[in-house]
């Protein structure tokens, strides 16, 4: 990821569920002054409905890549014994840096966040496009331990580590590192010694070109969880071919093979240039010759009218599958007819050709298909038994538990700050801030994971001022979202459709409702095309707004690294007032 967000911008193209869980306390009200009127949600249900899911309909033996759908971007992994483990960039949503295992790269269950508490994640005053980026995973077999190495734009962080003996039983607070710059991840060699690399910018006064980076190794002191002063050294000066002015090296992993020493980057950023290369050495810390046959993953040559296609594909990580072959886990992304991505960055998975001398993502420079081949021996059990669905699924959240699944994340703070779960129904407790806000929000968001789908919920709520407001929303970013929601104007209730860009806001439509009985709020989307619908009581579903784009929410045309968040949301500061 970059840390010149608006240099990164420039090169973006414009054009279950069994769960598993997280425990909420019984009330988690975080302000003692909260207003007495709290709506009250009492059930979600989200449904997808992509037509290529249903074009591609799975044999025995096949399972759908993207493996996580959504808004997953920067995929590492790891492996230990027959245990696997993925970290992904969470930016400022909170808890930070969601964690899911596998034992057969195949079926994978969330099993919670890395960064799940504020002693480890500062994000309060952060926008979404900062905060955490490009989580790295490393297990260290001379220790026993396992690492994550990551930056945080945010606190007074940077770039950090934390670590634990067992990812099931959560992690360290972070050790600071004594570095700057971005992307790093950690290697350990057999020989006990440990470095990290990293993106960083060129030396003072030597940045040829808008884009020139740098990757850095450094050498690591396991005892004391910090980088060794004066080890520093440029390993990669541009990217494969200074000359050619390659932009955004970054996101490096050094595997070790057969007493050669491989280094794995992006490069292209993470746009329609993006890629995966890699060059080779005799020592950790250099010097690297790239391969010949560069890059060995991008989608960026091919016809950009192709059919179900994945673009941006880049941002990898090697691991050795249960049958001894090799796999690449990277993000991508599917955009909709419009172009636009607003189901954001998702890890999809490749086998990897290593017979040569250098790796190749299988079919990785070539249209990617919607599924694969499992590997050998194993069993597709996606959507069953606590692990996460693939293809076209619902997902029917009751509230019926004080758990919650790990997927419901807040934004910038934690969830228990403003939730009460308790007899079916989830109560949010509003915040003096609304969804505009560089700040915690009372908003309980999950990812939008397909390009068709709707997502219903019930509310049961009577605003006591026009400040007070409760519904559904569709957030990109503070910048760029709609809300939809119930609010008072004098002696009457009103539900509102408002759409948010740059910034701006502007009122789309409402209509006067009878607040005294519950009300079914619904988003449903097909591609660009988002409507905005409810029911009072039991009656039929109406729209509101008509036909809206979706295009607010796409990272090409809102900027930044996130995917459609569809929330739960109140406010007891709301702006928006009906027409």
């Amino acid at each position: 990821m970059k840390l010149k967000l608006n240099s990164l911008l420039l090169l973006i193209p414009f054009p279950l569920f069994l769960l598993s869980f997280v425990e909420f306390g019984q009330n988690h009200s975080a302000n003692p002054n909260q207003p007495e009127n709290k709506p009250v949600f009492s059930q979600f249900v989200y449904q997808g409905d992509d037509q290529v899911y249903k074009d591609y309909s799975l044999e025995d033996d096949e399972f759908y890549s993207p493996i996580l759908q959504g808004c997953y971007p920067d995929p590492a992994i790891t492996r230990k014994g027959d245990d696997y483990f993925m970290v992904h960039s969470s930016f400022a949503m909170f808890p930070g840096v969601p964690i899911f295992h596998s034992k057969d790269l195949v079926n994978w269950k969330q099993i919670g966040h890395v960064l799940d508490r504020k002693s480890q994640l500062k994000v309060s005053d952060t926008g979404i496009a900062a905060g955490v980026y490009a989580p790295a995973i490393k297990y260290n077999p001379n220790n026993d331990t396992f690492y994550m190495i990551t930056t945080q734009f945010a606190g007074d962080f940077g770039n950090i580590v934390v670590k634990t003996k067992d990812p099931f039983k959560g992690w360290s607070d972070p050790y600071k590192l004594n570095f700057s710059g971005i992307d790093p991840s950690l290697f350990f060699d057999d020989d006990g010694k440990a470095y990290v690399v990293h993106n960083d910018a060129p030396d003072r006064g030597k940045e040829l070109y808008n884009g020139h980076r740098v990757i850095k190794i450094w050498d690591y002191d396991v005892e004391n969880d910090q980088v060794m002063a004066g080890t520093d050294k440029i390993i990669v000066d541009g990217g494969v071919n200074i000359s050619e002015k390659p932009i955004w090296i970054e996101a490096p992993h050094i595997y070790k093979k057969n007493g050669k020493y491989y280094l794995m980057c992006a490069e292209g950023g993470t746009g329609g240039w993006h890629s995966e290369v890699i060059f080779v050495s005799d020592n950790p810390r250099g010097p690297y010759t790239p391969a010949v046959n560069n890059p060995i993953l991008s989608q960026r040559y091919l016809n950009p009218n192709r059919s179900n296609k994945v673009e941006w594909a880049g941002h990898a990580d090697l691991v050795e599958g249960t049958d001894g072959k090799m796999y690449g886990v990277f993000l991508g992304v599917r955009p909709n007819e419009k172009n636009r991505v607003n189901t954001g960055r998702e890890t999809f998975i490749l086998p990897v050709d290593w017979s040569g001398d250098f790796p190749v993502f299988e079919n990785g420079l070539v249209p990617m298909e919607p599924k694969l081949r499992m590997p050998e021996g194993v069993e597709n059990k996606t959507g069953k038994n606590g692990f996460f669905p693939n293809g076209n699924f619902t997902f029917t959240e009751d509230f019926s538990s004080e758990k919650l699944d790990y997927r419901w994340i807040g934004m910038r703070g934690p969830r228990e700050d403003f939730i009460t779960v308790n007899l079916n129904r989830l109560q949010i407790n509003p915040f003096n801030k609304s969804i505009k806000a560089v700040a915690p929000i009372s908003a309980l968001f999950q990812r939008q994971m397909h390009k068709t789908f709707s997502a219903t919920t019930t509310l049961d709520f009577t605003p006591g001022s026009e400040k007070d407001l409760a519904g559904m929303v569709c957030y990109q970013s503070e910048q760029f979202n709609y809300v939809f929601g119930l609010t008072k104007k004098e002696n009457d209730y009103y539900l509102l459709l408002q759409r948010t860009e740059k910034g701006e806001s502007k009122i789309l439509a409402s209509t006067k409702i009878d607040a005294t009985q519950p009300i079914q709020l619904q988003v449903k989307a097909e591609g660009d095309d988002y409507q905005f619908n409810y029911a009072v009581g039991k009656g039929e579903f109406q729209n509101l707004g008509g036909t809206v784009s979706g295009d607010i929410l796409s990272t090409n045309v809102a900027g930044g690294f996130t995917g459609n968040l569809i929330g739960l949301y109140a406010t007891s500061s709301n702006d928006a007032q009906p027409e």
